[in-house]
């Protein structure tokens, strides 16, 4: 087996409200986009604020179909400009600034012309509300284990929530009462649900284990945009709600979520309701990360809808 080629580089992002040069770090699995015809796949991560690292299984397409797979780590995180002194700021950490950076990527990377575009998570979010302003090369979306709106993701997750051992949720309770979700406790307590509602593959895969370490050590974004937990949403995205724009996204879409995940059937049904051109495909073993739960499947059902069927040797 050929593995693909890898180019990564930094894009200047100008940020109006700082002083300081911020950048945006990329990497392209496979072919660069200016040296083949087959359209590039770009990849948004989750979070906010979570890099890129646990979406790499997403490298396989370029391995079996040659399509240049683009990762990027969106500002503030990752290998991306990072902005600690921003921590807290939620009139600076929009969903705006992301779809600015989002933009200056496809512009820099010249693939404004033609792209297919895969958001994980946040990452989903951002690609539908990119979509929803109809931009001209945006050929194909794939919006994976995203909600439409906080409201039912929150409502899902502490569904969810009732149903962890009562010992793990006396830990969640006590600490979320006395603000100590930083703690060691709290961290243990929230991996029990990650293992079954986020990524059920234990141990846990090395590169969702990366991501979450540099979450860790820089929460600036996921703390200001999300807040504290899954369950306790206090951030910026607390009101996100793009049920009523849902109808704008025209391209054909792809929505996918596991059975055991977070991002549960009714969280991501709105986009199947509102899109006209939508299929929707449910992972029958995997929670939130079917690209490292159930890999294999997961590549063959990208593919399939970007219109690859045949695998290359």
């Amino acid at each position: 087996m050929t593995f693909p080629q890898i180019t990564e580089g930094e894009i200047p992002f100008s940020v109006p409200s700082i002083s300081k040069d911020c950048k945006t770090w990329y990497q392209i699995h496979g072919p660069h986009p200016s040296t083949t015809d087959v359209r590039p796949l770009l990849i948004l991560h989750g979070g906010p604020g979570i890099p890129h690292n646990y979406l790499l299984p997403l490298t396989d397409l370029a391995t079996t179909h040659s399509i240049p797979i683009i990762f990027y780590d969106q500002i503030g995180c990752g290998r991306s400009t990072h902005l600690r002194e921003k921590r807290h700021n939620a009139e600076f950490w929009t969903v705006d600034l992301f779809l600015r950076e989002l933009d200056n990527l496809i512009t820099h990377l010249d693939i404004k012309a033609s792209y297919d575009l895969l958001g994980q998570s946040w990452g989903g979010m951002l690609g539908a509300c990119h979509a929803i302003r109809q931009p001209s090369g945006l050929n194909k979306l794939i919006i994976a284990n995203s909600p439409a709106d906080m409201a039912s993701w929150l409502e899902a997750a502490n569904r969810l929530r009732s149903k962890l051992p009562e010992d793990v949720q006396e830990v969640l309770n006590r600490c979320e009462r006395e603000g100590d979700e930083a703690s060691e406790e709290y961290e243990k307590a929230m991996m029990v649900f990650y293992e079954r509602h986020v990524c059920r593959v234990v141990p846990m895969p090395a590169d969702l284990e990366e991501s979450f370490r540099q979450l860790k050590e820089d929460s600036t974004v996921y703390l200001t945009m999300n807040g504290p937990s899954e369950f306790n949403v206090t951030g910026s995205l607390k009101t996100f709600d793009i049920g009523k724009d849902i109808h704008k996204i025209k391209v054909p879409t792809l929505l996918f979520n596991g059975r055991y995940d977070e991002a549960q059937d009714e969280v991501v049904e709105p986009y199947f309701q509102e899109i006209e051109k939508v299929k929707w495909y449910r992972f029958a073993e995997s929670s939130h990360t079917p690209q490292l739960e159930e890999r294999e499947e997961c590549m063959k059902v990208v593919a399939r809808f970007l219109g690859y069927t045949t695998i290359e040797q």
